[in-house]
């Protein structure tokens, strides 16, 4: 009896506490169950190699700098995040600083002459592995500025991060590394229907920079197809273009060779005319070719820019005697600068009265500009004055480009009127003098043929 006791007490005493860790394990667990299940676990970022961890050691550190010869700073400091993510974390160090032995790092003496000496010589570490990149590059403007010593031009470390490169980072309009040296055009370029349809969905083929320039082997305007410009990047991706316009504007192929696209979709853009000088076969004249001094007019015309008499003798300079090639001007309807370019409408505001160019003193026609190709294949215009277009002198210079209405040469004007009245004069002559000889009995051979007398009268009487 006394057992049964002391077990009931003992079960008064475990019971209670028992059920109250049941109750307080079963709360816990309907609270879990009402929790957001946990996100899913991701590798952690690799970490760098121990030959990594050696140089992060130093080169980790913020702040990090060396003193140049030129009184420049270069800075050292890699930060140790960034580049275990990049493409190249995996590559470590040495792939491309070679050079560098560990065991003397850093040297007793290493003399570098500026930054962007050292830039230069390390874009050559890039060729190494980006052989067929490295070869576009080379054929681009930006290299040409290069090799024209501007200390300006892009080389690879100035669009790629060489310790933080992300793959296809720089294909988003926010990303685009263009932006740090054409910040005009790219402000220009967020206002367009590109970028506001490249923005709005990430599905969109609307371009950025490199899609219509390319991202390596980025060519100038005037270094299109035949000085074209970049009409054949518009029509990659506007196929059908010309069949759409041929169904309302009439002769739609010629305004495709002598108007830019822009200067119809760029609405709110300033417009001239371009006249390029262009050789026998076709392409862009070069200012070493022609020397820049036969335009020194331009400068020296109170801001005129060269006259009709003045464009009128370099192109009889350019094609004299024994001048192999005949040098012709190709005009072109553009828009006045690069960020205007870029200023693109969509189709439905885009110029399409006639009238805006066909129409005497228009606008677009009070602006122009003579260009050659530089050295590093960019346009070089010089200044003209607007009558170029309709001046006498001009008749043979700009047969090449002649916009009804908009560009009249007051002679021809003028010939034509002569040529109708002299026409009409030479009828109403001829008329009048056949009724004359016919009133008065004059021989005249329309009236009946050879060595026949007209009708009527005595005529002239033979000798007796």
């Amino acid at each position: 009896m006394g057992r049964k006791s002391d077990r009931y007490d003992a079960s008064r005493k475990i019971l209670p506490g028992f059920l109250q860790t049941s109750l307080a394990i079963a709360a816990i667990a309907a609270a879990l169950t009402l929790l957001p299940p946990s996100p899913p676990a991701f590798a952690a970022d690799p970490a760098p190699s121990k030959a990594d961890q050696y140089c992060l050691g130093c080169h980790g550190a913020a702040g990090m700098e060396k003193k140049l010869a030129d009184g420049d700073t270069l800075q050292l400091h890699v930060p140790g995040d960034g580049y275990v993510k990049s493409v190249h974390g995996a590559n470590g160090c040495t792939s491309c600083h070679s050079d560098v032995d560990p065991a003397k790092h850093p040297p007793e003496k290493n003399d570098i002459a500026s930054k962007r000496s050292f830039a230069l010589a390390m874009t050559q570490v890039c060729r190494t592995c980006h052989a067929d990149k490295f070869e576009q590059w080379e054929s681009s403007v930006h290299a040409a500025l290069v090799r024209n010593g501007n200390p300006a031009a892009p080389i690879c470390t100035d669009c790629h991060n060489p310790h933080a490169v992300i793959k296809g980072a720089a294909a988003t309009v926010e990303q685009t590394p263009c932006k740090n040296c054409h910040a005009d055009i790219y402000t220009a370029y967020l206002g367009s229907m590109h970028a506001k349809a490249r923005l709005h969905t990430k599905d969109s083929y609307a371009p950025v920079c490199s899609g219509c320039h390319t991202a390596h082997a980025v060519k100038p305007i005037a270094a299109g197809i035949h000085g074209q410009g970049p009409e054949a990047a518009c029509f990659g991706c506007h196929a059908g273009v010309l069949e759409a316009h041929q169904k309302w504007l009439p002769n739609a192929a010629l305004h495709f060779e002598v108007v830019s696209c822009p200067a119809c979709h760029a609405p709110t853009a300033q417009r001239r005319v371009d006249l390029m000088l262009i050789d026998a076969k076709g392409e862009a004249r070069g200012t070493e070719q022609i020397g820049v001094p036969l335009f020194d007019a331009s400068t020296n015309s109170a801001g005129k820019g060269i006259d009709a008499r003045t464009l009128y003798n370099l192109m009889q300079t350019l094609n004299r005697s024994g001048i192999a090639g005949k040098t012709v001007l190709r005009g072109r309807l553009d828009v006045l600068t690069g960020p205007m370019a870029h200023q693109l409408a969509g189709k439905d505001q885009a110029i399409s009265d006639c009238r805006t160019c066909h129409r005497e003193g228009s606008q677009a026609f009070q602006s122009v500009t003579i260009s050659l190709v530089g050295p590093d294949g960019r346009r070089v215009g010089y200044g003209a004055n607007a009558d170029v277009l309709n001046s006498a002198f001009s008749v043979d210079s700009v047969s090449g480009f002649y916009a009804i209405g908009g560009t009249r040469i007051k002679l021809l004007d003028i010939l034509l009127i002569l040529a109708v009245v002299g026409g009409v004069g030479i009828a109403v002559g001829h008329v009048a003098l056949g009724w004359l000889f016919k009133r008065f009995g004059f021989y005249h051979p329309h009236n009946g043929g050879h060595g026949t007398l007209p009708a009527g009268g005595d005529g002239p009487q033979a000798a007796a």
